[in-house]
């Protein structure tokens, strides 16, 4: 196995262990046994606890704002092409359960400096959203609905049942065109 190879199986591990067994038993020794590889060969691409949960966050929020990136860049309707964009992304993360909400959730309760970057990319998809050829008080409401069915999600907080979740988020993709 090659080291970047070597580095997402850790860091797939890391999110696994914080999806199945909560943030606060996110350990090096879990994480290594989760990975398969000696906790030496952990720290050999992520010398601390610290270390680990920032490239975790790097990576899953790199990979949204990725995927974000190229759904807006395919939609053949560039009306609302942003907001159909960030809550395909946000359904997906709900549906998977292993994209960048385990880095939040990460950030959230260990690091939350780490937000940093993601605050940013937030402030960038805003004027997105708000410059996307729709209202933009429609597509503020399409991206904060967005972000509340994920949080209810990622914390357990009145979570819908799987059928009236994706008729949340129909409705919410019918606003955006």
């Amino acid at each position: 196995m090659n080291v970047n190879s070597k580095r997402g199986v850790i860091l797939t591990a890391a999110s696994f262990v914080i999806r199945s067994q909560g943030v606060e038993k996110l350990t090096l020794e879990a994480v290594a046994k989760e990975a398969g590889v000696s906790k030496g060969g952990l720290l050999h691409h992520f010398p601390n606890k610290n270390a680990l949960i920032q490239g975790l966050v790097e990576e899953l929020t790199d990979g949204f704002v990725s995927d974000v990136q190229e759904r807006a860049a395919v939609s053949a309707v560039n009306e609302g092409k942003w907001s159909r964009a960030y809550t395909e992304s946000v359904a997906c993360d709900i549906k998977d359960g292993n994209g960048i909400s385990t880095a939040l959730t990460a950030a959230l309760f260990s690091k939350p400096e780490l937000l940093g970057k993601l605050q940013e990319q937030y402030a960038l998809w805003q004027k997105d959203i708000e410059n996307d050829g729709i209202d933009p008080v429609r597509s503020t409401i399409v991206r904060l609905a967005a972000d509340g069915l994920w949080f209810s999600e990622m914390f357990s907080l009145g979570k819908l049942d799987a059928e009236l979740r994706e008729q949340v988020i129909q409705e919410l993709l019918k606003m955006t065109v």
